[in-house]
């Protein structure tokens, strides 16, 4: 009972509250150039992207945590959540300062990912969810990659914050692989990167 207390409250807290990085915003001391409308506008838009790609970590880290039997590798999600905890500080930061507001769906989309990242951890075991995790990581990695080319110019500080969370998640499939990843069966990737496309393209606007 007290596990799913806490994992309601880290759920709540992580679709409702306001976030506080342990490490500096990569963003602090970096000007942007002047943007106009259109151009902050979009910069908004993607960094809510980005918010909900770390909601969604969240909620993978809480699941799989939850799924797994074997403390050393509880504590790896926990570590790896504490992390992108800092990506969610950052997002929101951004999207205050660009007058952009999160996804109206933050809670549908946490609970996708919890779901996901549940089966994953009970049906596969800890191989198959650090798989999960691996591909996860990856293709955030290379959707971030893709932010860096659709940013205004302009927005330094945005670009700052992307750069960074593309080198923490890059470091996070290094991280999974060295814990004992299994590669994920085929048609699994590219499942997930039509769940993403649906995702990123919905979270874009709502």
């Amino acid at each position: 009972m007290d596990t799913l207390i806490n994992t309601l409250d880290q759920a709540l807290r992580t679709v409702f509250a306001t976030h506080h990085a342990s490490r500096p915003n990569p963003a602090a001391g970096v000007v942007s150039a002047q943007m106009t409308e259109a151009e902050r506008k979009e910069a908004g838009a993607l960094m809510r992207v980005n918010h909900v790609g770390e909601v969604c970590a969240q909620a993978l880290y809480a699941s799989q945590a939850l799924a797994t039997r074997s403390p050393q590798l509880r504590a790896h999600f926990f570590a790896a959540s504490a992390e992108e905890t800092d990506h969610l500080a950052w997002t929101e930061e951004r999207l205050t300062a660009l007058g952009a507001r999160p996804s109206w769906l933050n809670p549908l989309w946490y609970a996708g990912a919890f779901g996901l990242g549940y089966v994953a951890g009970k049906l596969g075991g800890d191989a198959i969810s650090l798989g999960f995790v691996v591909e996860t990581e990856r293709q955030v990695e290379a959707h971030l990659q893709s932010h860096l080319r659709q940013l205004p110019a302009a927005d330094l500080a945005s670009r700052a914050v992307v750069n960074q969370m593309k080198q923490d998640e890059a470091q996070h499939a290094v991280d999974a692989e060295k814990a004992g990843a299994r590669p994920l069966p085929k048609p699994l990737p590219e499942a997930m990167r039509l769940a993403a496309q649906v995702m990123t393209t919905v979270a874009h606007r709502i």
